[in-house]
Protein backbone atom coordinates (compact mmCIF):
# COMPACT_ATOMS: atom_id res chain seq x y z
CA UNK A 1 0.00 0.00 0.00
CA UNK A 2 2.76 2.49 0.67
CA UNK A 3 4.26 1.64 -2.36
CA UNK A 4 1.32 2.31 -4.50
CA UNK A 5 0.54 5.51 -3.13
CA UNK A 6 4.22 6.54 -3.24
CA UNK A 7 4.47 5.83 -6.97
CA UNK A 8 1.19 7.86 -7.83
CA UNK A 9 3.24 10.97 -5.81
CA UNK A 10 6.48 10.36 -7.73
CA UNK A 11 4.10 9.60 -11.21
CA UNK A 12 2.88 12.72 -10.62
CA UNK A 13 5.48 15.33 -9.36
CA UNK A 14 8.17 13.66 -11.86
CA UNK A 15 5.79 13.25 -14.78
CA UNK A 16 5.98 9.70 -15.51
CA UNK A 17 3.86 6.85 -15.58
CA UNK A 18 3.17 5.22 -12.20
CA UNK A 19 3.56 1.78 -13.99
CA UNK A 20 7.16 2.06 -15.10
CA UNK A 21 8.31 2.88 -11.11
CA UNK A 22 9.62 0.20 -9.22
CA UNK A 23 11.57 -0.67 -5.61
CA UNK A 24 14.72 -0.11 -7.54
CA UNK A 25 13.78 3.59 -9.69
CA UNK A 26 16.86 5.61 -9.19
CA UNK A 27 15.63 8.81 -8.36
CA UNK A 28 19.10 10.71 -9.94
CA UNK A 29 19.18 8.17 -12.84
CA UNK A 30 15.51 7.43 -13.45
CA UNK A 31 14.14 9.99 -12.77
CA UNK A 32 16.81 13.09 -13.50
CA UNK A 33 15.73 14.39 -9.57
CA UNK A 34 17.72 16.71 -8.20
CA UNK A 35 17.88 17.90 -4.24
CA UNK A 36 14.78 20.19 -4.67
CA UNK A 37 12.72 17.80 -6.08
CA UNK A 38 13.46 15.69 -3.43
CA UNK A 39 12.60 18.35 -0.91
CA UNK A 40 9.25 18.46 -2.71
CA UNK A 41 8.70 15.09 -2.95
CA UNK A 42 9.27 14.75 0.75
CA UNK A 43 7.08 17.84 1.75
CA UNK A 44 3.91 15.84 -0.21
CA UNK A 45 5.32 12.49 1.49
CA UNK A 46 5.08 13.83 5.03
CA UNK A 47 1.58 15.47 4.38
CA UNK A 48 0.01 11.96 3.01
CA UNK A 49 1.69 9.42 5.39
CA UNK A 50 0.75 11.70 8.49
CA UNK A 51 4.98 11.87 8.83
CA UNK A 52 7.02 14.19 10.83
CA UNK A 53 9.39 16.52 9.26
CA UNK A 54 12.23 14.14 7.07
CA UNK A 55 15.46 15.94 7.63
CA UNK A 56 18.77 16.21 5.55
CA UNK A 57 19.95 13.49 7.17
CA UNK A 58 17.28 11.45 6.15
CA UNK A 59 17.16 12.16 2.47
CA UNK A 60 20.58 12.16 1.67
CA UNK A 61 20.35 8.36 2.37
CA UNK A 62 17.24 7.63 -0.09
CA UNK A 63 18.79 6.72 -3.57
CA UNK A 64 15.84 4.65 -5.13
CA UNK A 65 12.05 4.11 -3.91
CA UNK A 66 12.86 1.16 -2.18
CA UNK A 67 15.27 3.22 0.28
CA UNK A 68 11.76 5.87 0.01
CA UNK A 69 9.66 3.12 1.16
CA UNK A 70 11.84 1.70 3.87
CA UNK A 71 12.22 4.98 5.45
CA UNK A 72 8.19 5.29 5.52
CA UNK A 73 7.61 2.06 6.56
CA UNK A 74 10.37 2.11 9.95
CA UNK A 75 8.63 5.75 10.73
CA UNK A 76 4.89 4.38 10.40
CA UNK A 77 5.21 1.27 12.75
Amino acid sequence: MIFEKLSALIAEQFSVDADTITMETSFEEDLSADSLDIVDLSMSIEETFGLGEMGEEDLSKITTVGDLVNLIQSRTE
